[in-house]
This record gives C-alpha cells, structure tokens and sequence, in this order.
C-alpha cells in the first residue's frame, strides 16, 4: 500500500524545517521568495495534502458545519442545502448534509456522528417529535439551529415559514373559489408544520363561517409522491367526495395529481389541488399546480448566518443573542386550482 505523504518528507525533500514548511502552508508572507518556492515545489512534486482533521485538532474549530434534514428527495430541502452552502462557502466552510429520512432514530445517529466530528455547528429540521434527540445533542456543547421549525421551548436560533399563514392561503383560495367540502392530504401528524398548515386551513375556514367538518383529514406516514397516490385513491373512494384538495407539501399534491389522472377525474374542474413548497416540479406538472411558496434558499442562508455569528460569537467570548426568524409563504396560483365553479 502506498505511504501518504507527511510534512516531514516535504521537508526533507526541500532540504527545510517542519516549521519552515507549516510556515509556506499557513502563513507565506513570512518565507522568503526563493525557499517558499522550493517547498511548493517539494509539495506538488510529493502531491502532499495537508491533514485538516489534525489542523482541526490544533486550532479546536472545524470546519465543517453539518446540515440534517428530513427528506433529500424533497426538492424543497435541496434548496435550503443550496442556500446553507452558500453561505458556508462565503464564510471558507463546507457543509456536511445528511438525511434523517423522517426517522428520528437516524436522525439520533447522525447527531452522533456530528458530535463525534465535532462540527463547527449544525443545522437542524427535527425528525423526533419528543425533542429527546435534540436534548442529548445540546450536551455537547455544539450550537445548532433550526431550519422550518420554531424553536419552542428553547433557547437556540431558528429560521421558519409562518406555517398557519400559508395554510390559511390554501384554503382562502380554494373558498373564494367557491369550495365548501375540501380535504386535507396531511403527512405525518407528529410533524409541526402538518398541524401548522392544518391550523391555518381550519382558521380559513371559520373566517368563511364553515365549521371544521368542512376539512376532511387524511393523514399519510410520508411526504412523498407515493403517499399522495395512496391519498388519492383514499379520496377517489368517498362517497361524499370533496371538491377540493390542500396538501401539506407539493410531492403529495403530485401523487394526487397522478391518481386523479389515473382514475380519469378532471383537474381542476373535477377536483382542485393546492400544494405546498412551490417546489421547481410544481409548475412543471402535467397541470401546473397551484402552491404555497417557502422562500427555501432563503431559509437556508439564514440558518447558516445565524449559526455562523453564533460561533464567532463563542470564538470571541462574547455573547450572543439568540433570535427567532419567520419568514412569510406566498401563494403562487395555476392552473389545478382554477376550475370554474
């Protein structure tokens, strides 16, 4: 097996001292031209790379922040990963983005796995409803915050979408559209912004004087496409069908989408759909659909910029203050919820 290349044979190589080398690596402006040369020249020669973890260990700090999010399938996630690591990179940060995939015992795991790596500090969309899995992370010391989702309860920094407002967008839509009966596609009702969303549609409702029987709930175990299939054909099996249709994330409005196309029901005529993200697919359907939009890449650079103040902040020993941001949703109409009734 091939040896890696340490610092010592690229002194040696050079014919200088460790410290003249660490010296070219970490600060060249106090190495004369001509030997700053001659080592650089003993490195690309060697292909010597420097270890970073044993940087790390000397310094104390990393420089890696990590990013936990319930769904990578979710384009709404990818998006706020792209706004996280856009900020990180500005800052000289990389970002290490891994996937609960909804379970809170992965998401236990890979909490571990940061602590253990001890990253500069993590952004967080809890999978674990109990908090238990936050509660054990912040003993280690490790600031964090929350991505789409209020920090209640707590004392860290989250960034969030005014969830109630934007299911109250769906649904105003839909009534002022002249829906009396709609149903709910939900997601997993331990979820927040689920009953967020579901608070939202309710007060939309009473707002027009309909009572909560007018929201018909079906709950899924997932957010993803093929639970808003199975939704779908739950909703073709009513006798007392809804008109209309909120779902609390576009990938389900997909799936129902594709069963209503399946079974032959019209949308929007037959049946109006609402989603919820404005992920790029939802105007790219085969109806474009109708959504509440999350400002995503938004959310993402400011998690990142709260958690990198937070840090500065602790490098320095001075305080910081701790904030808790909400961002708006906005509705984006198209052509799923614009039946003529």
């Amino acid at each position: 097996m091939a040896q890696s290349v340490g610092i010592k044979d690229v002194a040696r190589a050079a014919g200088v001292s460790v410290g003249t080398v660490s010296n070219v690596i970490n600060r060249p402006d106090t190495v004369a031209t001509e030997t700053r040369a001659r080592v650089q020249s003993a490195i690309d020669r060697l292909g010597y790379v420097r270890s970073e973890s044993a940087r790390q260990l000397r310094a104390g700090r990393s420089r890696i922040m990590g990013l936990l999010v319930l769904d990578m399938g979710n384009p709404f996630f990818v998006d706020v990963a792209r706004g996280a690591e856009r900020a990180a990179r500005e800052a000289g940060l990389g970002v290490m983005v891994c996937n609960s995939a909804q379970s809170a015992s992965e998401e236990a795991e890979y909490l571990s796995l940061f602590a253990e790596q001890r990253v500069r500090g993590v952004l967080l969309t809890p999978a674990d409803a109990t908090g238990r899995n936050i509660k054990t992370f912040r003993r280690h010391g490790i600031p964090f915050v929350l991505v789409d989702r209020v920090a209640e309860g707590t004392t860290e920094c989250s960034v969030s979408v005014d969830d109630v407002a934007g299911g109250a967008l769906a649904v105003r839509h839909l009534v002022d559209a002249g829906h009396r009966s709609i149903a709910y596609v939900s997601g997993p009702p331990g979820l927040n912004q689920v009953r967020d969303r579901r608070t939202g549609a309710l007060n939309a409702l009473a707002e027009a004087g309909l009572g909560p029987e007018a929201l018909r709930e079906l709950p899924t175990e997932r957010l993803d496409v093929a639970a808003g299939r199975d939704a779908g054909a739950r909703l073709l099996g009513l006798a007392d069908r809804p008109t209309a249709v909120f779902c609390a994330n576009d990938l389900l409005a997909l799936g129902v989408l594709q069963a209503m196309y399946a079974a032959g029901v019209g949308v929007p005529d037959d049946l109006a759909i609402v989603g919820y993200d404005d992920i790029e697919f939802a105007a790219a359907a085969a109806v474009p659909l109708t959504s509440v939009r999350q400002p995503a890449v938004t959310m993402g650079v400011m998690a990142a910029e709260l958690l990198l103040e937070e840090t500065e902040a602790e490098s320095r020993g001075t305080a910081h203050e701790h904030r808790r941001v909400v961002l708006q949703p906005e509705l984006v109409v198209r052509r799923s919820s614009l039946s003529a009734r």
